[in-house]
């Protein structure tokens, strides 16, 4: 639409790159709030450095800069939760930025809580069964340990198969392992006789 206006390259250009035409993305979106916004950045570990390196503009100076338009300035500090698996190692740049606090398993009680709240129609003797189960599989020697995540997941699948206890048909409940183990080498860990002994533990 420009190319037929009698203007430089100049002016052209200054109007295609103005805010007019800007689409904020989630970081320059919450450093221009009113009032200061949380801003969730899950999993930074699955970024890439210079996403990192990018963000740090922001955690420290609070402010992001784009080439074509200059520096924006925060009209209010965004209160940032970053979280991270550990897949890589975070710069120390970006730690010094940050209060560290792990999250670790909850306990039982609030395992079991969770699953109640999720699905209510598991019954609380296999929920307790399933809490007690994952507790033990998180003691074996395992790449990746099951979260609650993949608890939800094997309870939505035990309850769709009309399981109401470990201790009902153990190969097929051990086919069902896919929901909470996600390496080949975890689901070799966990053969049918480890399950057999830890579903008889938990029951």
């Amino acid at each position: 639409m420009l190319e037929g206006e009698h203007a430089s390259t100049e002016a052209k250009e200054s109007h295609i790159f103005s805010e007019e035409f800007l689409l904020k993305r989630p970081l320059l979106e919450a450093i221009t709030q009113d009032a200061p916004p949380v801003l969730l950045i899950d999993e930074i570990d699955r970024a890439d450095e210079e996403f990192e390196a990018f963000l740090l503009e922001v955690l420290s100076d609070y402010q992001i800069t784009i080439p074509e338009l200059g520096t924006v300035t925060a009209t209010s500090r965004p209160q940032v939760i970053l979280t991270s698996n550990a897949t890589r190692e975070l710069s120390n740049a970006l730690r010094r930025r940050c209060l560290y606090h792990y999250v670790n398993f909850p306990d039982e009680t609030t395992e079991l809580r969770i699953i109640q709240t999720r699905y209510p129609a598991a019954s609380l003797a296999l929920g307790w069964q399933v809490v007690r189960f994952v507790r033990s599989v998180r003691a074996e020697d395992l790449q990746k340990k099951p979260g609650i995540a993949e608890t939800l997941d094997w309870v939505a699948a035990l309850t769709g198969l009309g399981i109401s206890s470990l201790q009902e048909k153990p190969e097929t409940l051990h086919q069902t392992l896919l929901c909470l183990l996600k390496t080949r080498e975890d689901r070799e860990a966990i053969p049918l006789e480890v399950f057999k002994r830890l579903a008889g533990a938990a029951a």
